[in-house]
């Protein structure tokens, strides 16, 4: 009888003890996120106690507090990238219409001869249309951002396709006094896209190699065994590593990709189109050569060769 009562003793004592333990570490874990909550400290839920459930119950908390963290910081990306979308749109925007509104009052003077009359209005039609360009850029990549964007998915030979678009570059690249390498491979590369969306990546790749090409032009269409791939590569000066990590980046401001000619909006709009379409798209910089390349999966897809 003695035996059993120190039995329950010592049981009683041990749940006891377990009890005021765990309630501690409760009040313990409480305090940590109170000043969590009150940003007094940023670091995560501890424990004293080793309890196999409260330690799954710290580890889901610490869970937590990591995607908090992580959504806090997304927001605050958004947020800066929001603040610099504003100060570059209104620059962008600035420019152009100052330069209108200069040569407009220009016009307003009697003193200037019929030939700088038609000079400034041909500045003011060509500041007009930059502007033009400039806002339908701004909203096609808005629009492109929608969940709901509209594709028109069709299987297209994606050879013909390419062919095509530079085909329409002809003119540009005599201008620029450029010869372009092309490998596109005979055989038949047929693959479900949207042709309309993918012309248009090609077309504002191939604009950006011509107007930061410092020499050579590449252009490489190959068929590997999970994936359709298509390169441009042109030789540049004056471009970092960072530039070509980035440049893809809304509003990202290097010297190559966002200065001088055009809007500065065709790459993060053939990114966005890329990505509606279940594709990707990624430069490298390798010895002063630029080689953007445009990815599509197609493990799914039927392929003619």
């Amino acid at each position: 009888m003695l035996y059993l009562l120190i039995t329950v003793l010592i049981v009683l004592v041990y749940v006891l003890t377990r009890f005021y333990l765990l309630k501690q570490e409760v009040k313990s874990a409480a305090r940590q996120l109170n000043q969590l909550n009150d940003n007094k400290t940023a670091k995560k839920i501890h424990i004293s106690y080793l309890d196999k459930d409260f330690e799954e119950l710290a580890k889901e908390i610490n869970n937590q507090i990591d995607l908090t963290k992580k959504v806090k910081a997304e927001k605050r990306a958004t947020e800066n990238e929001l603040k610099q979308a504003i100060s570059h749109i209104s620059h962008d925007i600035r420019t152009p219409m100052t330069s209108i509104l200069g040569y407009i009052q220009f016009l307003e003077s009697d003193e200037i001869s019929p030939e700088m009359r038609k000079e400034y209005i041909k500045t003011i039609k060509h500041g007009a249309e930059r502007l033009k360009i400039l806002l339908e850029d701004f909203f096609e990549l808005s629009i492109i951002d929608q969940v709901d964007y509209p594709l028109k998915m069709e299987r297209v030979t994606i050879n013909d396709l390419v062919l095509e678009v530079l085909l329409g570059f002809y003119e540009e690249f005599n201008k620029s006094n450029l010869e372009p390498t092309i490998d596109i491979p005979k055989s038949d590369i047929i693959m479900l896209v949207d042709p309309s969306a993918v012309k248009r990546v090609i077309e504002n790749l191939v604009l950006n190699a011509i107007r930061y090409s410092s020499g050579d032009i590449t252009i490489q269409l190959k068929k590997r065994d999970r994936s359709i791939q298509l390169k441009i590569s042109n030789s540049v000066h004056s471009f970092s590593e960072q530039d070509a990590i980035h440049m893809f980046d809304r509003f990202y401001k290097a010297d190559q990709t966002r200065m001088g000619k055009g809007t500065g909006l065709g790459l993060p709009i053939a990114k966005g189109l890329m990505e509606k379409m279940n594709g990707s798209i990624t430069a490298e910089l390798k010895e002063q050569e630029l080689m953007m390349k445009c990815e599509w999966d197609i493990k799914n897809e039927t392929i003619k060769e």
